[in-house]
């Protein structure tokens, strides 16, 4: 007699067949796949479906076709044999404890963090990093991530933030814009193209505020990234806010100049974040200890304040 929670756990076999039976559309392409014959995939179906108690393919001459009832299985199935394929192939190369999913922000990512990895990579070759680029609150259980570098406020729901960095900002433009379009003081940038990141719509506000002056004018090009802005800066059209540490490279090589020389305390920062549940997991904590290292070794080179 088989018993209601074996009759809802069908044996791995079946499954697979009915998998590949749903797929191929075929018995014998699903024979071919699973090297089986034929009949072994039509048995394997066979006490699938009655063990399920549900018929889960028509068969007619013309062929083989899922019911409306294997359908949601199938769809439930795939998943599920998915996921158990993952799991295994993370069991049997002994990583999956020692792998850290990370979320980037796209050019601090690149222009900041990717420079230092070499130093953890060199201290734990035990970790193996996964990068995913992320900008915004996402999900991690969804996204399959366990940590992630958040530029905003450390208000991440169900996850503990740690503080890395501030952000200071000013306005920045290129050698060749600024020798046409002369800024003697603040009040001047008014007049210019300003440029905006899509991401920090009141950034040109909060700088202008900060120096009693009115807010800025609204018009000017948009961008998603940091990295589209400072090209479009380099191509001369126009001013724009920037983390200066974000752009180190063209200030030094003298692309990018300050259009004016007032810093300030951006109203965003730089968190570590990670889930409640993973934030005492070896790879989490590992990476998150070292961030904090680097940071507290930045502090002393040229642009951060």
């Amino acid at each position: 007699m088989i018993t209601a929670s074996r009759r809802l756990l069908p044996s791995t076999g079946a499954l697979a067949a009915f998998d590949a039976v749903a797929r191929l559309g075929s018995f014998s392409g699903a024979a071919d796949e699973l090297s089986l014959t034929q009949g072994a995939v039509s048995r394997q179906i066979s006490g699938l479906e009655d063990q399920l108690g549900v018929l889960l393919f028509e068969r007619s001459s013309r062929g083989v076709g899922l019911t409306v009832a294997g359908v949601d299985y199938a769809k439930s199935i795939g998943n599920a044999l998915s996921l158990i394929r993952s799991a295994s192939l993370k069991a049997m190369t002994k990583t999956h404890n020692d792998q850290l999913n990370l979320a980037i922000l796209p050019t601090f990512g690149t222009r900041w963090l990717m420079p230092r990895i070499p130093r953890f990579v060199e201290r734990h070759p035990e970790i193996t990093l996964n990068f995913a680029t992320r900008i915004g609150v996402f999900d991690f259980e969804k996204d399959g991530l366990d940590m992630a570098i958040h530029i905003g406020l450390p208000d991440w729901p169900g996850a503990e933030c740690t503080f890395l960095m501030d952000e200071m900002v000013a306005p920045v433009a290129s050698p060749a814009f600024l020798a046409s379009h002369p800024v003697a003081g603040a009040e001047d940038l008014r007049a210019l193209p300003l440029l905006h990141m899509a991401s920090r719509p009141g950034a040109w506000n909060h700088w202008f505020q900060s120096l009693g002056l009115r807010d800025a004018p609204s018009q000017g090009m948009r961008f998603e990234q940091f990295s589209s802005v400072a090209q479009a800066c380099i191509a001369g059209l126009g001013v724009a806010l920037m983390p200066l540490f974000l752009i180190e490279s063209e200030l030094r090589n003298g692309e990018i100049v300050q259009a004016f020389p007032h810093q300030v305390r951006s109203p965003s920062a730089y968190y570590a974040v990670a889930p409640v549940a993973k934030t005492d997991s070896r790879p989490v904590s590992v990476f998150r200890e070292w961030l904090v290292e680097e940071i507290g070794r930045y502090r002393d080179e040229p642009y951060f304040a």
